[in-house]
């Protein structure tokens, strides 16, 4: 693993870069706590140009270590923390967008923080700094956007704190934003989490050279205590895998640095050397400030508190988790996603696969399509970089035309509200758009897949059928279909009754194995079956657990007491209806389906 992809700060520098600007509030600024703030000054950077509408102007919010350069503006530019996410043709396209980035209050790079100068003292805040909440932070920056006249924006995205900036401006100001994409985030710490943040405070707050905070004046700075604390948080900020990677092999040869820390481990010369590189562009105040900030951010510990304080959302939302990021692990997305499908809002997610870590949002391109095509969907243009065009997924056992797809589509009424389990590219989802349904969402597992389905205008959701149907409410759709999927799921008779609890009906397709092609094979090669297109897999990598038949399934259904509404007993080869012995002349069958 290269310097490169596993750390986040390699290149960067306590230096602001030539590009940025500074707003200043000159009137008082209430905080949330009831404190004031005589002025207030932002750092903040822009890239693009706002369109004249003023509609394409995309916030984005910095984590704890972050200040408002995202990303070089120029080759001769200082590198930017997002420079993989940010620019012409990437995934937030300055081409198209207008970007606006701010250093937060409280922070340490161009923006009042406990550095800053008290105008009333004329000395720096220090311990007089007040205690600063991520309500705050959104405060500011909308001052910052009136500023600019912005009176909705595109997009509001960040990671881990940035992503609590972006969620707490779908509640603080609704109407003022028309997406958002919170990554690597969650509702609140978890206990271990908000157990690293208390120690690392406590690292600062006993060096000798904290002298509570007011060191400004002072030779030397607190600098041993935020160097282990931002030791301690870089270890929370990698995975296990990570680490594993870049220095099993060199656990006993450290790189040799100057250094008072420990450094008989290549681990520790690593961490000692990050430690030792942050004191020279962070302050020891502002860290406690913006930790503090993070671990008193709270939007609900269980589902039903993260609903209530979402309900006034009003925007589109794409949550993006990291599949080794165990600082904001993806169950702690989930529980927004839940708490969004419990409002029935519109939402999409996705767990990216990575070994990287809380830091994958830093380091991983893997989900920059995913963003730039939830983007895209919103504002209706094609990015100003060209993309290679998406090839059709197939799905797990059928082929291109699929016929039982336009079956379905035509037990659809419009108005309709529908939940496609395994919605693959979103095929049929779009197909549906058509008919003027009321929602529609997907369920997909794969990641490729979902990107896909984004890029058409779906709202997917990614996740297991098999373990996650429970976060839907009663009857939140009027039709649930799983269309070529009943013959891989683990657990049928648990699945099935899921979906009839979440629907008022629903509609079920599947291959027919008791199909004569496949049973002559067997009986006459000896092999098992095998067929071009819809059965055309080894034994040994099908995706298929189950080999129902017709009578099967309507056995089945009749053990259960569900009812059976309608069938259809397709043969996809000759595209027709098989109205003769269908168990053994059709390939596919539809039922339809509610509960008795």
């Amino acid at each position: 693993m290269s310097e490169e992809k596993f750390n986040s700060d390699l290149n960067r520098t306590g230096e602001l870069s030539n590009h940025v600007k500074f707003f200043e509030y000159k009137d008082t600024f209430e905080l949330s706590s009831g404190e004031k703030l005589s002025e207030i000054k932002l750092a903040y950077e822009t890239y693009g140009k706002l369109n004249n509408e003023k509609s394409n102007a995309i916030l984005v919010c910095h984590a704890i270590s972050g200040d408002s350069h995202v990303a070089r503006h120029d080759k001769q530019d200082l590198p930017g923390w997002w420079d993989i996410m940010v620019g012409p043709g990437k995934s937030i396209d300055t081409d198209k967008y207008f970007v606006i980035c701010s250093n937060v209050i409280g922070g340490c790079s161009g923006s009042t923080g406990p550095n800053s100068i008290n105008p009333k003292t004329g000395k720096e805040f220090g311990s007089s700094f007040p205690v600063i909440t991520v309500e705050d932070m959104v405060s500011a920056q909308k001052l910052l956007l009136d500023y600019f006249g912005i009176e909705k924006l595109l997009c509001v995205t960040g990671g881990s704190m940035g992503g609590f900036q972006s969620m707490q401006w779908a509640i603080q100001f609704p109407k003022k934003v028309e997406s958002i994409i919170p990554i690597a985030t969650s509702p609140r710490l978890t206990n271990q989490a908000l157990a690293f943040d208390i120690v690392g405070r406590n690292a600062i707050k006993t060096d000798l050279n904290f002298k509570k905070g007011d060191y400004y004046q002072s030779n030397e700075k607190p600098e041993d205590g935020l160097a282990i604390a931002r030791m301690l948080a870089h270890i929370t900020y990698v995975s296990n895998d990570s680490l594993k990677r870049k220095f099993d092999n060199s656990r006993y040869d450290p790189k040799d640095i100057s250094t008072e820390f420990e450094n008989r481990f290549s681990v520790g010369s690593y961490l000692a050397y990050q430690g030792s590189k942050f004191v020279n562009r962070f302050d020891a105040n502002s860290y406690i400030t913006l930790s503090t900030a993070v671990d008193y951010f709270d939007i609900g510990q269980n589902i039903t508190e993260i609903s209530k304080t979402l309900e006034k959302s009003n925007c589109k939302w794409l949550v993006i988790s990291f599949s080794s990021d165990w600082l904001y692990p993806p169950f702690q997305s989930e529980e927004i996603v839940n708490a969004l499908i419990n409002l029935d809002k519109p939402v999409s997610y996705s767990c990216i696969n990575s070994n990287a870590g809380h830091d994958a949002f830093l380091l991983e391109r893997g989900y920059g399509k995913l963003s730039s095509s939830f983007l895209e969907n919103i504002t209706g243009i094609s990015s100003s970089k060209k993309s290679k065009n998406l090839s059709r997924s197939t799905t797990n056992i059928f082929f291109d035309e699929r016929i039982d797809l336009k079956f379905i589509t035509n037990l659809i009424n419009d108005n309709e509200r529908v939940l496609d389990l395994g919605c693959e590219d979103g095929t049929l989802l779009e197909e549906l758009k058509k008919k003027n349904c009321k929602k529609l969402v997907g369920v997909e597992i794969d990641n490729k897949k979902v990107v896909e389905s984004v890029s058409k205008g779906i709202e997917v959701i990614n996740l297991d059928i098999n373990t996650g149907l429970k976060r839907f409410n009663d009857n939140q759709f009027d039709v649930v279909i799983l269309s070529q999927t009943l013959q891989s799921i683990k657990n049928v008779d648990e699945t099935i009754e899921e979906i009839l609890r979440i629907s008022k009906r629903s509609i079920i397709s599947f291959p027919n194995f008791a199909y004569k092609p496949l049973r002559e094979m067997l009986f006459n090669q000896g092999k098992a079956p095998k067929a071009e297109g819809l059965y055309g897999y080894n034994w040994y990598n099908t995706p298929n657990r189950r080999f129902p038949t017709i009578l099967d399934f309507q056995e089945f259904c009749n053990d259960k007491a569900i009812k059976i509404i309608e069938d259809y007993f397709l043969n996809t080869q000759e595209k027709k209806i098989v109205k003769e012995d269908p168990n053994l002349n059709c390939d596919t069958a539809i039922f339809v389906l509610s509960k008795n």
